[in-house]
């Protein structure tokens, strides 16, 4: 890889895992001055298959949204709720499937977010589960 700084050729000086990618640290063999990369796999298209059939391209963003949502005004660090949003990404790329539902994204979302904060968890159950009731309100409470 080529220097940001001066275009010339550098060296890896450390390789670590990290949530993010490959991070690598890097030094300049010209300017000696030193950088942080990160490598992240590509990955394909993931589609997801709505209630009513129809299909739209799966979006972090929207995941981000609802769950940061339930989690609003909650003592829940936000570095706890990035980690779990990661793992559910990672989860469904690891299936390899090209398509997967939203109801099953949805069961896996509540089942991570119980772990972290029951206030939470009946928050983003009222909207997932669309509540008609206060009868199926009390039954999930009653389930917690």
């Amino acid at each position: 890889m080529d220097c940001p700084y001066c275009s010339g050729k550098t060296r890896v000086t450390d390789k670590r895992n990290s949530p993010e990618g490959v991070r690598r640290r890097r030094e300049c063999l010209k300017c000696k001055k030193r950088f942080t990369t990160y490598e992240k796999l590509g990955r394909s298209d993931l589609y997801v298959t709505k209630k009513d059939g129809r299909r739209e391209k799966f979006s972090r963003e929207k995941l981000e949204a609802g769950i940061e949502r339930a989690f609003e005004k909650r003592p829940v660090a936000k570095e706890r709720i990035e980690k779990m949003i990661n793992e559910i990404e990672e989860h469904l790329m690891r299936h390899g499937k090209k398509e997967v539902k939203s109801s099953a994204i949805g069961e896996l979302v509540m089942k991570k977010i119980k772990r972290l904060d029951h206030v939470a968890y009946i928050r983003f159950a009222s909207v997932y589960r669309d509540f008609q009731d206060i009868k199926a309100f009390k039954k999930e409470l009653r389930e917690l």
